[in-house]
């Protein structure tokens, strides 16, 4: 089978390929990809090429299909996974499989699979870690966005507290504590909100905060304070970059108290010292936030450590369980990850804006790999539907639903977008 897919060939180096994918046999399956949201941690693999730890070396010589974040529809499965798969089933994907303790993922590692693809091939390690998920939804980007949301979901668990004269780590944030959220209005930052918000455990003070105010006022007309108020939080949102001490404005918020629990979602040296700084006695800091620099480095008070039981933790990925969570908990209504789209766009889109995605503001971008459509915001949409109905439809559905993308937004573009 023929297929276009997006291809690393090395060091900032993605191509829009046409490839042949080669029989699956008995033991493979194939799918048709829908829908794949852009990552960082793609940008991060472009930046790094062969050098990435997921990245193969002789990418230069077999390129291997970018994307990690995809939902779509199996049609074709082989002998050996039919008691398993039925063609005609939805599905997600957990990326990160570590099948045998192995860092070969979808997305970095396969000359085959990968989510900017219109077709893949799933690896056997996939199947056998049983990462291929089947997804019961006829909306694509909730499966797309469930890795990242599972992400975040592993951090929220990932954090851990003690008691004193006790060896045991009580895992998961403090139910009814103080959580700060820190540079956290960007696509993730609005998961976790979202998530700390309607979780099964919940914060009763829960501080969000960033130096960019137009996309702190975003984050507040989606989560909003009163509707927070209602589920017993105490949420504000805090412009860091106004304040004479950030730190202090922060520690006030608590009554001095400091946060139980702390996540930091920037590798910027003054926001993880700040992180640092505000946390309680048994505080937990994680810092979710993947630098590019291997050589990052921030202060860290030992003091506290020693005599305070100050904690550090760093995540980067949810594990399967979390993916099944994400999946459910955005079909049941509970989470909406819906707030972190802020562009779509089709497969053509891919290489430019993966190549760039540190200077496009917004949050995720929402790629659909059979479509021929060009990276769009989503505030954009009203202003280009004036001359094109097709985003004057778009614009139309959305703005209906508070400004979010949405699942007859994402039926109506699949059904007249103009094909790849």
């Amino acid at each position: 089978m023929n297929t276009k897919a997006v291809r690393i060939h090395g060091k900032m180096d993605l191509r829009l390929d046409d490839i042949t994918l080669s029989d699956i046999g008995p033991d493979g399956v194939r799918v048709k990809i829908v829908s794949d949201s852009l990552c960082m941690s793609t940008y991060k693999a472009a930046i790094e090429g062969e050098d990435h730890k997921r990245v193969p070396d002789n990418v230069a010589e077999n390129p291997t299909i970018v994307g990690h974040e995809f939902c779509g529809e199996i049609i074709e499965v082989g002998e050996n996974w039919k008691h398993r798969y039925n063609v005609g089933d939805k599905f997600s994907i957990q990326p990160a499989h570590f099948y045998k303790g192995s860092l070969l993922a979808p997305g970095y590692s396969y000359p085959e699979c990968g989510g900017n693809a219109q077709y893949a091939n799933i690896p056997v390690e996939t199947l056998l870690s049983d990462c291929l998920l089947k997804y019961d939804s006829d909306t694509y980007f909730y499966g797309s966005l469930a890795e990242p949301m599972s992400c975040i979901i592993g951090t929220f668990k990932a954090m851990y507290h003690t008691k004193a004269g006790s060896y045991v780590h009580e895992m998961g944030i403090v139910d009814g504590g103080k959580m700060a959220l820190l540079a956290s209005v960007g696509p993730m930052g609005l998961g976790a909100i979202d998530l700390a918000l309607h979780g099964e455990r919940k914060p009763s003070l829960l501080v969000v905060t960033d130096i960019d105010q137009a996309r702190l006022d975003r984050a507040a007309s989606i989560f909003t304070v009163e509707h927070a108020k209602e589920l017993g939080i105490n949420l504000h949102y805090v412009n860091t970059g106004k304040l004479e001490n950030p730190v202090e404005a922060l520690r006030d918020l608590t009554g001095g108290t400091g946060y139980n629990d702390v996540i930091c979602f920037a590798p910027v040296r003054p926001v993880v010292e700040q992180a640092d700084a505000i946390l309680a006695y048994d505080g937990c800091l994680n810092f979710f936030a993947g630098p590019t620099d291997s050589n990052f480095k921030a202060e860290f008070n030992f003091f506290n450590v020693h005599y305070n039981a100050a904690h550090v933790v760093g995540t980067c990925a949810g594990n399967t369980d979390d993916m099944r969570e994400a999946l459910k908990l955005a079909n049941e209504g509970i989470i909406n990850p819906s707030a972190m789209v802020t562009h779509i766009g089709g497969l053509n889109a891919v290489v430019e804006t993966t190549l760039n995605l540190p200077k496009i503001p917004g949050g995720k971008k929402l790629i659909y790999n059979h479509i021929d459509l060009p990276l769009t915001a989503l505030d954009e949409l009203e202003e280009k539907g004036k001359t094109d109905p097709l985003f004057k439809e778009l614009a139309r559905l959305v703005n209906e639903n508070n400004g979010l993308w949405n699942a007859d937004a994402e039926k109506y573009l699949l059904a007249n977008a103009k094909k790849l």
